[in-house]
């Protein structure tokens, strides 16, 4: 009778979080797919029906990456204090809410305020993810879920290369709107309804309890997870991020410029490149994810950056046939696991609200790394005539992220816990939590 009750709890629970991750990947694949990429899809056929130019068009891409700054700071102040769980919902559904009111009007200012927040969900529903993977899904599956949930991108615009091309020949872009707006809603209602029964709306108090699967008493409170700034290897996850963002955004923004402009590369070989990079993105979190459970998470960042690395030199030393392809290719195996990598090793080795303030400042960091590498891609341009420089930029930027990497301790190690452990102090890790207490 024991046994079968038990074989019972582990069979919801494994159905649970096959639930739960689905859930989650659609999130990301509706808010970032959608919300933040759509437009750029379909910016030429919105043009030409509303009359403005690509002036508008740059400020509403900078205020769409400002609007994920400030959410990114208020999805992690708000999930300390109403809980992930609303938080990640709430993203969702008003997301889901802008993509419907967006085709509405013809106001570009009203469509520009729209935009920016949908840019800005895409940040508040990432913040809370790795509170949520680390009550719902086991310690040793955690790598492969969160590789799968940061591959919700390519889903995402998968989906839209398969709407688009209806739509638009039809001249409705408006529909194209109003339907995907239609669907991340009704995502939005099965997800509330499957969140309130597994209990992912409770208190913060009752989170910590669930997530506790090792017997360690760590310290999960919010304001933990502020003292944190002077932990080495903390502040070393927040540097990466901000390297990701710096290197990883402006490879793709300005990598099809680079092939046709740059290189001479027909449009056709551009797309194709493109879509190589769209298809394995669908599979390559999920895969290094796996790997990462059984390999570690420092040794698949690892073997990431070194692909990144041998990316970019291709694009640098040896531009010609075939190998901007191959190019695209290692990128594509690098780029969409480590967004599931960084947020894998704060979960295993931080739980509850610390795991998300942690994991949200990361989101801040990579969107100023961001925004500052875009900056850079186009005045190295602007100043040499080619886009050439940046990815020698890269190159570099590579080599610093996988130094970085070697320097962190192994996830779930004492070094990299936050707190205590219930029978016995962990040697060096009171230290740390100590001076980060001040």
């Amino acid at each position: 009778m024991v046994s079968e009750k038990t074989s019972d709890g582990r069979r919801s629970k494994v159905i649970a979080g096959f639930v739960v991750t689905v859930l989650l990947t659609s999130f990301v694949a509706a808010t970032y797919g959608f919300g933040f990429y759509l437009f750029a899809q379909i910016v030429t056929d919105m043009r030409k029906d509303l009359g403005f130019g690509y002036t508008v068009v740059g400020t509403i891409t900078a205020a769409g990456q400002l609007g994920f700054l400030l959410f990114a700071l208020l999805g992690t102040w708000l999930s300390t204090r109403i809980g992930g769980g609303q938080v990640v919902v709430g993203s969702v559904a008003l997301c889901g809410l802008c993509l419907v009111l967006l085709p509405m009007t013809n106001s570009i200012v009203l469509i520009g305020i729209l935009l920016t927040v949908l840019g800005g969900t895409a940040a508040s529903v990432y913040v809370p993810l790795v509170e949520l993977v680390g009550r719902v899904i086991d310690y040793r599956h955690r790598g492969k879920v969160l590789g799968l949930v940061s591959s919700g991108t390519s889903y995402g615009v998968f989906v839209n290369s398969l709407l688009v091309p209806t739509f638009v020949q039809q001249g409705n872009w408006r529909g194209l709107w109003y339907s995907v707006g239609a669907g991340t809603l009704m995502v939005t209602a099965v997800a509330a309804f499957t969140f309130v029964r597994l209990g992912l709306f409770r208190g913060e108090d009752e989170a910590t309890e669930r997530a506790m699967h090792d017997g360690a008493e760590r310290n999960t409170s919010a304001r933990a997870g502020w003292r944190m700034v002077l932990v080495r290897w903390v502040v070393i996850i927040w540097t990466m991020k901000f390297l990701n963002g710096f290197a990883c955004m402006p490879f793709q923004n300005y990598l099809s410029p680079y092939l046709r402009e740059g290189l001479g590369f027909n449009i056709d070989f551009a797309a194709q490149v493109w879509g190589a990079i769209g298809v394995i993105g669908m599979f390559a979190g999920f895969a290094v994810g796996w790997l990462s459970d059984r390999i570690g998470v420092r040794a698949s960042l690892v073997m990431c950056y070194t692909l990144f690395f041998i990316s970019a030199v291709l694009l640098v030393v040896a531009p010609v046939g075939f190998l901007p392809m191959v190019s695209g290719v290692l990128f594509a195996l690098a780029f969409y696991p480590i967004y599931g990598l960084v947020p894998a090793y704060v979960s295993k080795s931080v739980s509850g609200a610390a795991a998300t303030v942690i994991f949200g400042v990361t989101n801040i960091t990579q969107g100023v790394g961001g925004i500052l590498g875009n900056y850079t891609a186009g005045f190295l341009k602007n100043l040499t005539g080619s886009f050439m420089w940046y990815y020698v930029v890269i190159a570099v930027a590579t080599v610093i992220l996988g130094t970085l990497t070697l320097r962190l301790p192994r996830e779930g190690s004492p070094e990299s816990a936050i707190g205590k452990r219930k029978e016995t102090a962990v040697p060096g890790m009171a230290k740390d939590v100590a001076h980060a207490a001040g």
